[in-house]
């Protein structure tokens, strides 16, 4: 199987633009995932970013961990677990209106940190967003006003912890699963791997590699692009030994926005429209009750209610 596609964006400003273009494009055909070295965002920040989330996981979520397993005897499973996941999480919601402040228990360091990782990062996304919309033939800014919505994209992080698993064969870290968003940026720990993609039929480890942004694709990237970019099946997969730390960031459509594949990327099928129009907001309402089921479903069962969704203009911002 071919290596994992990893992306130094550095070349982008070189000779090297139109083949680091290409890795970019075969990626998001062929794997649904990518990872990014030399991003712009600083290592000595990363490590910040890492050491404070690490902190606040021993201080205030550890022993709440800790206390959950044990009420629900999950030490002692004998059969698979397919209703929970072996992880420790919170969330943060950057856009349209952040909430770090009033999110409990996190320091205040953490707290500007965060709001900083998070800056950083939406810009970042939104620079992908337009490289993406190069490779598509797609004119510049077309995905970010495509998410705008009324208000602007939706911006929020989860924040995970994997601790160690006694038993990784029977509960996982997190079920497999496609992401229902935009495009997702995740900061994952370089020393204790488990974050796995379905390509092929075959599960392959998105390898851990220090200060990198892993990439991937969500549903509504595919919906957009008309199937030409696809989100695809992950998990993560608890270890026995080390605390695996986990921060996506998941840049998305406003909840009112429409989202249906660009009508350019449609002229160019032959199979035409391939899926639905829908308010994301809608989406992600099947989503939560589906989450960790096919996709293909989820698209039929917003096609079915299409009719009644009217094509507002796309948002100029």
């Amino acid at each position: 199987m071919a290596s994992f596609p990893v992306i130094n964006l550095v070349k982008l400003n070189g000779e090297e633009r139109a083949a680091t273009m290409e890795k970019i494009n075969d990626a998001c055909e062929n794997w649904g995932f990518f990872e990014l070295v030399n991003h712009g965002i600083s290592p000595e920040f990363m490590d910040t970013v890492e050491r404070l989330t690490k902190e606040h996981y021993r201080k205030c979520m550890e022993q709440r961990f800790k206390e959950m397993v044990a009420n629900k005897g999950l030490e002692a499973v004998q059969s698979e677990i397919n209703d929970l996941d072996w992880e420790s999480t919170f969330h943060l919601r950057h856009l349209p209106v952040s909430n770090i402040a009033e999110v409990p228990d996190l320091e205040e360091e953490y707290r500007k940190t965060m709001k900083e990782f998070a800056a950083q990062l939406e810009k970042l996304a939104e620079l992908l967003l337009d490289l993406l919309c190069e490779n598509l033939g797609l004119e510049k800014g077309y995905l970010k006003r495509a998410f705008y919505g009324s208000k602007g994209p939706t911006f929020g992080t989860k924040v995970s912890n994997y601790p160690p698993c006694p038993q990784p064969e029977l509960i996982k870290g997190l079920r497999a699963h496609t992401d229902a968003g935009g495009i997702i940026l995740l900061f994952q720990d370089d020393k204790v791997s488990g974050l796995q993609l379905l390509k092929d039929g075959e599960w392959v480890d998105v390898p851990p590699m220090r200060h990198s942004i892993v990439i991937n694709i969500g549903d509504q990237l595919e919906v957009i692009t008309n199937g030409k970019y696809k989100s695809v099946m992950h998990r993560v997969i608890a270890q026995t030994d080390g605390n695996r730390m986990s921060i996506a960031s998941f840049y998305n459509p406003g909840s009112d926005a429409v989202i249906y594949p660009a009508p350019e990327l449609v002229e160019r099928k032959e199979n035409k429209d391939l899926y639905p129009k829908f308010v994301f907001e809608d989406y992600m309402k099947l989503y939560a009750g589906l989450k960790f089921q096919a996709k293909e479903p989820r698209f039929e069962a917003m096609k079915a209610i299409e009719n009644t969704t009217s094509l507002g203009p796309i948002a100029t911002v």
